[in-house]
């Protein structure tokens, strides 16, 4: 074998180890769940700097309708944190040595926490804006549009569930 081709060997090894997918995985669900939420928060945001353009009083309302999409981010970096306290990244000797079916069962079990955070994130933000501008009209409804916007949360929810349970489930 050439040189360049043990050093091809060697890189794409080292990338397919069970460490790096670990950390992978932490990064998806913190990644993906943020984006998510930055883009929802923006969504909600954007409706609610035009209700309260129209009246200053009512920021208070809307921005707590504002920063619900904002959980999935949260929650995306539980998992990251799980992720890493897991393989010893935190508060630990070091990083546990995986192998690469531990690391890609770690990364697997991010998904589901990663792509839900992402998708609800968005969604969630579309029903806050909607709720925005419900209490825009009729400032009393909060209530509702916080409920509708909660809905969505439910799968964000379940998702960081699954997420932790497949985690703590994998043997190191």
């Amino acid at each position: 074998m050439t040189a360049v081709k043990r050093r091809i060997n060697n890189m794409v090894e080292t990338l397919l180890s069970g460490g790096v997918l670990a950390c992978l995985g932490a990064a998806f669900a913190a990644g993906l769940a943020g984006i998510g939420s930055a883009v929802g928060v923006g969504i909600a945001g954007q409706a609610a700097a035009g209700v309260v353009s129209e009246d200053p009083n009512k920021f208070s309302k809307v921005l707590v309708l504002q920063v619900l999409p904002g959980t999935q981010g949260i929650y995306g970096l539980l998992i990251a944190f799980i992720i890493m306290v897991k393989i010893g990244l935190l508060g630990g000797d070091g990083m546990v040595d995986l192998t690469v079916a531990q690391g890609a069962s770690i990364f697997m079990a991010s998904i589901p926490m990663g792509i839900v955070g992402l998708v609800s994130a968005i969604y969630q933000g579309r029903a806050a804006a909607s709720g925005i501008m419900l209490v825009g009209k009729k400032p009393n409804e909060l209530s509702k549009g916080m409920l509708f916007a909660a809905m969505v949360e439910t799968y964000a929810v379940l998702a960081l569930l699954v997420s932790f349970l497949m985690i703590n489930s994998i043997q190191l």
